[in-house]
């Protein structure tokens, strides 16, 4: 009977316990060079739209021909307000539009070490994707630590072209009540480097 109580009491315990650190960070791959940014927004991410650059020439750096695509800008939705453009709004714009309970759980994508984010996929707990670019160059592929976490915000590099280094932060998202805010959290996170 004891052993049963000491098995319970342990199990309870267990469950009380709150997660150590509910929020996680992906840290950034890329060049890095340009422009420090952190997307916020009060509540949820609800939209995301991408422009992609593709000059359909190539030129020789790594591999004797690859394709100039990169991401030229990025720009989050949360709830109904949408976030500064992160880079530049030039080229083909690619867009998804969030269902309800839908969030973003994964990015992922390749890059140039020399230069651009090359191409940006961004998939959804639906299993929905947005994809932008040519995938080509060197894979990256980010994800939430803790089960239950979303994006939250991306932060990076950007120059007058395209964005030139990303990374994603991830952590839940409290729906009720006011305070849902990452702009605090996105002004800590970048720093700028000189």
């Amino acid at each position: 009977m004891f052993s049963i109580l000491v098995v319970t009491v342990f199990l309870a315990s267990c469950l009380a316990m709150p997660i150590k650190d509910p929020y996680s960070y992906s840290s950034a791959v890329g060049q890095g060079g340009g422009t420090p940014f952190a997307s916020y927004g009060e509540g949820r991410i609800t939209a995301v739209r991408v422009w992609e650059t593709n000059n359909n020439y190539y030129y020789y750096y790594y591999y004797n021909s690859n394709s100039n695509a990169y991401i030229s800008g990025f720009q989050l939705r949360y709830g109904s307000t949408w976030s500064p453009v992160f880079g530049s709004e030039g080229g083909l714009k690619q867009e998804i539009e969030l269902f309800n309970d839908e969030a973003i759980v994964e990015v992922s994508g390749k890059y140039n070490p020399a230069d651009y984010i090359c191409y940006l996929v961004l998939t959804t707990n639906m299993g929905r994707t947005l994809s932008a670019g040519l995938p080509n160059q060197v894979s990256f592929n980010f994800y939430p630590v803790n089960v239950g976490n979303e994006l939250r915000l991306l932060s990076g590099r950007f120059n007058g072209a395209g964005i030139t280094s990303i990374g994603a932060h991830w952590g839940l998202v409290y729906m009720e009540g006011a305070g849902n805010s990452t702009q605090e959290t996105a002004l800590e996170t970048v720093t700028p480097v000189f």
